[in-house]
């Protein structure tokens, strides 16, 4: 194991996507029919579910990533970070490309990204059953909307505590949303998983405490709704409350969400509160995006350290 990770206590298991992302910094973001000229264009590990899995460890939980790559030569890159400390005894090589995400980084920082599943798209029912010891061994599951719906469901099912980020959101079973404590989705995601679950209140992506509220209301055991500059909102039996942003300059926003998913888990593993988890996965979030790329911006042991002097 890597000395850039050490472990504490609490096990989380992901349960998600691992891809090789194609990142191009532009000035700008095109418009429908334009073209513009990009700049340095990098191979670099990502994939929220191997993001989060990373994250997670770097806070000092044992991770074990559950997933899937190809045979072919993006495998190495997408895993070439998560080798020095997540356990990847459950990451299975399928006869097809590795998933890929090509992510488009503007001056300003903020990304726009486009993914293409591959092998991420195998992770299915039979494929989290063939991992069932490592997925009931955790004491948190942790799952994204980037992989098929009913490996999600199976991990949920399988779960002592289930993490669930629905991003992108995909088409699931309400039950499997309603298992997640916490649900962790951006203010438009909410608004979108509300009318799944049935909701038709008005103007909900404007409204984040509105959103939380009806998310709770509609039976979801507890929500945590990030904000980006602007923190996050989280409600649970205890009550809501909103915690907010560690002030920091953007570079990169890339994988920041992920980071905050990640550190979250960790924090929720080694038997910390959901407020207290979200305070300190603010603060971790806040300084990755003071540097580029996903994985690469990850905070290292000793800045976790200088975290949880301030965040416990």
């Amino acid at each position: 194991m890597s000395d850039r990770c050490v472990t504490t206590s609490g096990k989380v298991a992901v349960v998600g996507s691992i891809n090789a992302d194609m990142r191009v910094g532009v000035e700008r973001f095109p418009g429908p029919g334009e073209t513009l000229a990009g700049g340095e264009a990098t191979l670099t590990p990502g994939g929220k579910g191997a993001n989060q899995a990373l994250a997670a460890a770097r806070c000092g939980a044992q991770v074990e990533m559950i997933g899937a790559v190809g045979n072919d030569p993006s495998a190495q890159t997408a895993l070439s970070l998560l080798s020095e400390c997540v356990g990847l005894g459950g990451v299975a090589r399928r006869d097809t490309l590795t998933g890929t995400a090509v992510v488009m980084v503007a001056d300003s920082g903020e990304n726009s990204i486009i993914v293409i599943a591959a092998a991420n798209g195998t992770l299915d029912a039979e494929s989290v059953r063939a991992q069932a010891e490592r997925v009931e061994g955790a004491d948190v599951v942790v799952c994204q909307g980037e992989t098929p719906r009913d490996g999600i469901a199976e991990a949920a099912r399988r779960a002592n505590r289930f993490v669930f980020n629905l991003a992108p959101v995909i088409d699931v079973d309400s039950a499997v949303i309603r298992m997640a404590d916490p649900l962790v989705v951006n203010e438009h995601e909410a608004a979108l998983v509300a009318a799944a679950l049935g909701s038709t209140m008005p103007g909900l992506e404007e409204d984040p405490d509105a959103t939380l509220r009806e998310l709770l209301d509609r039976g979801c055991c507890s929500v945590v709704i990030t904000l980006g500059s602007a923190g996050c909102v989280v409600g649970g039996p205890e009550g809501c409350n909103r915690v907010p942003a560690v002030k920091a300059a953007a570079v990169d926003t890339v994988g920041a969400g992920d980071a905050f998913v990640g550190a979250l888990a960790a924090e929720l593993a080694r038997g910390r509160s959901l407020l207290d988890g979200c305070h300190f996965a603010t603060a971790v979030a806040a300084l990755t995006v003071t540097r580029p790329g996903a994985q690469a911006s990850y905070p290292s042991v000793e800045e976790i350290g200088g975290i949880r002097l301030l965040y416990g």
